[in-house]
């Protein structure tokens, strides 16, 4: 595995696989990777000549200083396990590689206000950082494909929207979430639960699988998210949101009639960790 801490650097290389005919499939990420990672890093490889791997922390997506802070950073064990899987190219940059001063990485997008719902909603100017920092390992990467996990499931709505809205020619391929025994989707978060806050996480899964036989005998999306927010107040647990919503528009919906796509996302405080989760309920990705 090569590894690249310099854009530049990266930039010759990825010239010269291109002159070769080389196809490059790439996945982001912050670090702190685990399994769910390693799933994509692996995909890519089976499915593209080279396979990219970018950790970057991008602190343009963080709202809170603090969050920004306390995010982990494993470098070292992240670049072990990413050459024990058979990555080609580790990226690394710093922050000053991604947006060097006086550079202006801002992009003009219309996300036909896919990014007001759920978490935008909670997070304002979250997913501007992610467009913009998403943008920008594009076009440093050439990616003909990008991979990405369905767990962040706004994210990737919102990724496959600025694709299109700009007719960048990369492919998005969205993988299945990857999930512990219990149900917990796997997250770089998970590892700053408490042990007795991760010993109740599961019950996330379980609401979202209620959910979705809530939906199968018919139940209003309304009543079932009124249920949803009940089930997950448990001690040391506070659900931020329960939605249910067309999976194409985002937009919350009050019946499960004429919609091609439903899906439930959830937003849960664990103690002082948010943990994000979501099912398809109806229709496929």
């Amino acid at each position: 595995m090569k590894t690249f801490y310099k854009t530049s650097e990266l930039v010759k290389h990825i010239k010269e696989l291109k002159a070769q005919g080389k196809t490059i499939g790439f996945t982001p990420t912050m670090g702190a990777l685990h399994n769910g990672h390693f799933t994509l890093v692996k995909r890519t490889g089976e499915e593209n000549d080279i396979s990219v791997c970018s950790v970057f922390v991008n602190p343009t997506q963080f709202n809170a200083a603090s969050d920004l802070d306390k995010y982990p950073r494993t470098l070292e064990s992240d670049a072990a396990g990413l050459e024990s899987i058979g990555c080609d190219i580790l990226y690394a940059p710093t922050e000053e590689e991604i947006y060097p001063n006086g550079s202006d990485y801002e992009v003009e997008v219309d996300l036909n206000d896919l990014d007001k719902e759920m978490e935008g909603a909670h997070r304002p100017g979250h997913f501007e950082g992610v467009v913009q920092v998403v943008k920008r390992l594009i076009e440093v990467t050439s990616c003909d494909k990008l991979y990405m996990g369905q767990k962040d499931f706004q994210q990737f709505t919102i990724i496959r929207q600025m694709i299109k809205d700009l007719n960048i020619d990369t492919e998005l391929v969205v993988c299945p979430i990857v999930r512990d025994e219990d149900g917990l989707a796997q997250s770089s978060r998970n590892v700053r639960l408490l042990p007795k806050h991760r010993k109740k996480a599961s019950i996330i899964h379980r609401v979202l699988e209620q959910a979705q036989q809530w939906i199968n005998e018919g139940r209003s999306p309304i009543e079932i998210t009124y249920k949803a927010m009940e089930y997950l107040e448990i001690p040391g647990f506070k659900p931020e949101y329960f939605d249910i919503v067309d999976g194409k528009t985002l937009k919350k919906i009050t019946s499960s009639e004429k919609v091609d796509l439903i899906v439930a996302c959830t937003a849960v405080w664990a103690g002082d960790v948010r943990l994000i989760d979501n099912m398809v309920l109806k229709g496929t990705l």
